[in-house]
């Protein structure tokens, strides 16, 4: 049994986010054969946990590092490292969970902002997820395609060596994937929340959830502008948006914008509603289960590209056919397995085709909610977290640990090297070896060894 320290920079309490969710449920599986104890960085609220809680905000170096001392392995995601020094020298397994490239979402995040700020913000992330990359033992990432990018990274930071390579070729040692999860339970519905008790969404409607808040990286300006095209034939078709207050994300200006939209285009409170708060994780099980179709829409940028929507995630888990936009993994995921429907980016009419088919089609979205209760199973934590699991009953440091963690200018681009006089001369006996030099220095040894 190790005692297991994980650390996230969300609120915990009755309403989480997906920072804190992945964190919860972490502890959950990892309380099971440890000691468990699960720090926020923001707020507390005192719920019932099978593992320990505290909350130690950044400064608070006494109490952190009171619980550093105590653990033998610690997890963390977001900005703890760069808050907390002593993550940076602990000589304790550290597992970082890089699910969230941060850099990328700062790209999209930052665009409000004035250019040099916007600059700042991106390069101070970068350099954040440089630090962890270059001192963590363990990676964590969401998906196969987050994967490759990371590797990527950790070979330009040098941690692709020969000493994590010798006797883990596939690197799964170094960075294994652990997608965001769902739980085994299905959502069960325990009290009517909106058909046929909230104003203008009737008892027979047809319902879309959007999960989760609205961010500059969304497009829900095309949703709108569809469900606005579509209730001009089909007015029974309305559109909840399930949060728009993140409990730890400064509200962004694609909130104000969708608002105005639905306005512009009649449809606000008749058939576009929004929750202007943020549901309580418990209580989602009730919109979800009252909704006919789940929809997610972004741009098309990099961000999507290796992103990972966990709001997918809560439509599996609710049976839920869904209307996605291409181009990150889940569009392919819903696109092979035949979970709804693929739509190109910003493409209103064939958006409006898409929320038409799962809502209206029975034939279809029965199909597509078998699909999805058939494929949700490989999403249940107890799955995706598996790797994290299988590595706590045996915490190791990475294979190119040298017994304390030396940055150098790791943040900037390099890495830990092995450069020296030996290094130099291993590399010049290399370079004659595969030259023509080789044969004339071998016969010039072999001369003079010749003439003793």
């Amino acid at each position: 049994m190790s005692k297991v320290l994980i650390i996230t920079g969300d609120p915990i309490g009755a309403r989480m986010a997906g920072p804190a969710i992945r964190s919860w449920n972490m502890a959950t599986a990892l309380a099971r054969e440890n000691e468990v104890t699960l720090v926020t960085t923001t707020s507390l609220e005192r719920v019932d946990a099978p593992f320990g809680l505290r909350r130690i905000r950044p400064g608070e170096n006494a109490e952190f590092n009171e619980l550093e001392r105590w653990a033998d392995m610690i997890v963390f995601q977001g900005h703890a490292m760069n808050q907390f020094e002593v993550l940076k020298t602990t000589s304790k397994v550290v597992v970082v969970d890089i699910y969230d490239p941060m850099h990328l979402e700062m790209l999209e995040q930052g665009r409000e902002l004035a250019r040099a700020t916007w600059e700042l913000r991106v390069s101070t992330a970068t350099h954040v997820l440089n630090e962890q990359l270059a001192l963590g033992d363990f990676f964590l990432c969401a998906s196969e395609r987050q994967r490759l990018f990371y590797l990527g990274q950790l070979a330009a930071l040098g941690r692709i060596n020969p000493a994590t390579y010798e006797s883990d070729p596939h690197l799964r040692g170094l960075l294994d994937v652990a997608p965001f999860g769902l739980d085994a339970t299905p959502p069960k519905h325990e009290r009517a929340v909106l058909k046929g008790v909230f104003p203008g969404i009737g008892a027979d409607d047809k319902l879309l959830i959007w999960g989760g808040g609205l961010y500059n990286w969304f497009d829900p300006k095309s949703l709108i502008s569809a469900v606005a095209a579509l209730a001009q034939t089909e007015p029974r078709v309305k559109l909840y948006f399930l949060g728009t207050r993140h409990p730890g994300v400064e509200e962004m200006g694609i909130v104000r914008e969708s608002f105005e939209l639905a306005r512009e285009l009649g449809v606000l409170g008749s058939n576009v509603f929004f929750n202007e708060d943020w549901v309580d994780y418990a209580e989602r099980q009730n919109y979800l289960t009252e909704a006919d179709a789940g929809v997610s829409t972004h741009m098309s940028h990099v961000e999507t590209t290796f992103s990972f929507r966990t709001r997918i995630l809560d439509y599996l888990w609710a049976g839920l056919p869904m209307v996605v936009t291409e181009g990150d993994s889940f569009a392919e995921l819903v696109a092979d397995e035949g979970l709804g429907v693929v739509v190109p980016a910003q493409d209103v009419g064939a958006l409006r085709d898409a929320l038409a088919r799962v809502l209206f089609d029975d034939e279809f979205a029965t199909e597509a909610r078998e699909n999805v209760r058939r494929v949700r199973e490989q999403y249940f934590w107890d799955r995706t977290l598996e790797p994290l699991v299988r590595f706590a009953r045996e915490p190791r440091h990475a294979a190119d640990f040298t017994g304390q963690r030396s940055l150098g200018s790791a943040a900037v681009g390099s890495h830990r090297k092995p450069y020296g006089l030996r290094h130099d001369l291993r590399m010049a006996w290399h370079h004659l070896r595969h030259s023509g030099l080789r044969t004339t220095f071998t016969k010039l040894r072999n001369r003079l060894f010749a003439r003793k």
